[in-house]
């Protein structure tokens, strides 16, 4: 008789078979039948890229993956969610988690709830990017790196490095950094530079530990194209609006429906409200003649077909909610954490 039975007594005194709960050992077959097979040598780890806003950590991560699932702007506080990167690259499968920019101002809903991504995904990992501006060091910076817990190995990150025109001064710069963390290597870099992404891949590499890969070789996020949609839309919105808008706008996404179509092989129609502070800001969004939103639309729309290989339907509008930046129910319902 096999450990998922026993024998029981009834009421007549005979023993019969019953069948014993297998609820752990089914979940734990499911569990192992749904995760890739271990290869002797291979590496998997999960390494966080953190820093302070607009310092260029979604750019490098995008480099990283070596396809777009970051949105990037000149505007401060662009990525509002831990966003996974996964690249596989020979024995190796990588795992970038991209992070808000830790907050330091404005004590808002919104910001409480970035800045809790923040310290959840730097957690539990195997590695850190701490990506700074080659040559400086702020107090936005100090305050992301009084967060890191030791025992986690950390790479400093000096990004940016073409616009540093004299590297004589990174010297004392470099001193004064690892006088302030222990950090594990220096890597001066620039995100934009196919070769420093290459280099980085080496490093980061040594720093994963041997065990199978956590997704399938061709996956390169584990975000949804509904996400994806909702984060291309919100891109556009930050660059064709530019300083005018506040960052308190955010982007839902009404209706996400892949339908049939004789004329094309995929066919999506996607729905999106951008929702905005004020009735000014509805009208700086919406532009002369409605201008400015049909440019942000064609633009997402367009942009949104490359990445999902389909012909995409979008329809936006634009809706007045305020001061839901500060209310906590209003921020989780729009899919912060």
């Amino acid at each position: 008789m096999n450990d998922a039975t026993k024998e029981v007594a009834g009421d007549d005194g005979v023993e019969r078979p019953v069948i014993a709960p297998v609820q752990d050992d089914l979940e734990a077959m499911l569990a192992a039948a749904s995760a890739p097979a271990a290869v002797p040598g291979q590496r998997c780890g999960v390494i966080a890229i953190v820093g302070k806003p607009n310092v260029g950590k979604s750019t490098l991560l995008n480099a990283l993956v070596g396809q777009k699932i970051s949105i990037t702007s000149r505007k401060a506080q662009t990525t509002r969610h831990r966003i996974t990167g996964i690249r596989t690259r020979e024995q190796t499968q990588f795992i970038f988690v991209d992070t808000p920019g830790f907050q330091t101002r404005h004590a808002t809903a919104l910001n409480k709830s970035l800045n809790k991504t923040v310290m959840g995904a730097i957690g539990d990992v195997d590695l850190i990017l701490f990506v700074v501006e080659a040559g400086n060091f702020t107090l936005a910076d100090a305050k992301v790196l009084s967060l890191f817990k030791p025992g986690i190995p950390t790479l400093l990150l000096a990004n940016k490095l073409d616009m540093v025109h004299r590297r004589a001064e990174l010297a004392p710069w470099l001193k004064s950094m690892q006088e302030r963390h222990a950090f594990a290597e220096f890597v001066p870099m620039s995100a934009k530079n196919k070769g420093d992404i290459e280099r980085l891949f080496g490093i980061c590499a040594k720093y994963l530990p041997e065990q199978g890969w956590w997704y399938a070789e061709d996956e390169l996020t584990d975000r949804s194209e509904k996400f994806l949609a909702s984060e291309t839309v919100r891109e556009k919105l930050f660059r064709f609006t530019g300083d005018e808008l506040p960052y308190t706008s955010t982007v839902v996404i009404d209706k996400f429906d892949e339908e049939a179509s004789k004329a094309h092989k995929r066919m999506v129609k996607i729905a999106a409200t951008i929702v905005v502070e004020r009735d000014n800001h509805k009208m700086m969004v919406i532009g002369d003649k409605g201008e400015r939103l049909k440019r942000i639309g064609t633009e997402a729309r367009q942009e949104l077909e490359k990445l999902m290989d389909a012909k995409v339907f979008l329809e936006l509008w634009v809706k007045v909610r305020s001061g839901w930046a500060d209310d906590e129910a209003r921020v989780r319902s729009f899919g912060y954490e």
